[in-house]
């Protein structure tokens, strides 16, 4: 596993969900993982959802669709054999994204998030991802990524 978080490497500044450089945000990190990315991450009382004990649907959402972007932006830079956050910059957005809930989250344990590159085409990328605590999945997610050049 890398030691650096590609967040931390320039992959996105400020999202809500991964942001290195928003201080109000998740902060999520992910890692290369062979081929995979991993991410952990632990929920504040304040990241509840319906009850004290169990994690916020939307925070679950933006977990599973930052882990995914940020993995599509690192296989982009991993495919052209340059560095994260070298310019041109690389970036994803959002155009689809489907999570499906399995079991309730339970905010005091720590979340582990995997993503794989389903079908990469072209600007395209097709991730899967699934978020899990206590040993369990939780939820799973899959998102379509559409290429931009940032600025």
């Amino acid at each position: 596993m890398d030691v650096v978080a590609f967040q931390d490497q320039g992959s996105v500044h400020h999202c809500h969900g991964c942001g290195a450089a928003n201080e109000k945000g998740l902060r999520l990190k992910s890692y290369w993982d062979g081929d995979e990315a991993i991410a952990h991450w632990q929920a504040q009382a304040y990241h509840c959802g319906g009850t004290q004990e169990n994690l916020n649907g939307g925070i679950i959402a933006s977990l599973i669709d930052c882990h995914s972007l940020n993995l599509a932006i690192a296989h982009a830079y991993r495919a052209e054999g340059r560095a994260i956050g070298s310019a041109p910059r690389i970036g994803y957005v959002t155009a689809n994204l489907n999570i499906t809930y399995l079991k309730p989250t339970p905010l005091r344990e720590t979340i582990e998030l995997r993503a794989r590159i389903r079908q990469p085409d072209g600007r395209k990328a097709w991730v899967d991802c699934t978020l899990s605590a206590a040993g369990m999945v939780r939820a799973t997610g899959t998102v379509l990524g559409v290429r931009v050049q940032w600025s």
